[in-house]
């Protein structure tokens, strides 16, 4: 905001702002109603807010154009899944923002990328700008974006095919015969050394949304009385396919709900070297 040129004025206090916060606010040189979604962290307690509704009214009002950063750009509603108050781009459009931006990854499950909506007087502004040129996308990215957001056209079919969502999705039971399944693989190949159970654990959904909920899983732990769990955290993390889980209580924990087709395959082998790794490996002194 400063390298702007903007002087940014925050209104209300930490927990709480009200519109008449906002209202106080606004003078002759007023250029911008800034609402930011706390996309990545969460105030509770004694808490209030303005909703964009109530922010755009008071922008007409006073004709001040309203921009919304919503952060991770989400199309589906989460709520059947068991998550809960990530607002959807499309009633952020419904409501009247004038400008609108979110990324094109994280809960929206597409490229790396910063997508800006708006009206058209104020994306022609936008587009001026000669920063638009340098940090403009390229083709590919473009192309990859696309591609993404054409599967929203069917939200089932969206669900299914972008890899966020669908592991958001996955039902319990589904987590369960993937937990059993790959135990019984892994138990197939394993050293004598390594134990594999099954435990009940959560899956952070991260990535800049919904910071604090968690969503219940089941969890693969292999662990060892020989060697420490980040030798074998190290082990998986620099295998040829890096295996990438969590060390909790001496046990590497592989979420069931992030595996992906031709997972099991790798892990299953990674597993199988596990004793030549260790051996030659040296002392685990300090792990």
């Amino acid at each position: 905001m400063s390298r702007s040129g903007a002087r940014l004025r925050e209104v209300g206090c930490t927990n709480r702002t009200h519109l008449s916060d906002y209202e106080g606010a606004i003078g002759p040189e007023t250029a911008l109603l800034l609402d930011v979604h706390a996309s990545n962290y969460q105030i509770v307690g004694f808490t209030a807010e303005v909703g964009l509704e109530e922010l755009v009214e008071l922008g007409r009002k006073h004709e001040v154009p309203v921009m919304q950063d919503l952060g991770s750009g989400c199309f589906v509603d989460v709520t059947p899944f068991g998550l809960q108050g990530e607002p959807l781009v499309q009633d952020t459009v419904r409501s009247g923002a004038d400008v609108i931006t979110f990324s094109g990854d994280k809960l929206l499950g597409g490229t790396q990328a910063g997508i800006i909506l708006g009206r058209s007087e104020f994306i022609a502004e936008l587009r001026r700008n000669p920063l638009t040129r340098a940090l403009r996308v390229d083709k590919l990215t473009l192309a990859a974006l696309e591609a993404t957001l054409r599967l929203y056209r069917d939200e089932d079919t969206a669900i299914q095919a972008i890899p966020t969502l669908k592991m958001i999705a996955t039902d319990q039971k589904t987590l369960v015969d993937r937990a059993q399944v790959l135990v019984k693989a892994l138990r197939a190949n394993i050293p004598e050394s390594i134990e594999v159970t099954i435990m009940d654990g959560s899956s952070m959904v991260g990535g800049g949304a919904l910071p604090t909920q968690t969503l219940p899983t089941k969890l693969v732990a292999i662990s060892s009385k020989e060697v420490s769990a980040a030798r074998l955290e190290a082990h998986f993390r620099g295998y040829v396919v890096p295996i990438i889980g969590r060390v909790e209580q001496e046990h590497f924990l592989l979420d069931t709900r992030t595996l992906q087709p031709g997972d099991k395959e790798v892990i299953v082998e990674a597993v199988g070297q596990l004793d030549i790794s260790l051996q030659s490996s040296g002392p685990t002194i300090g792990l």
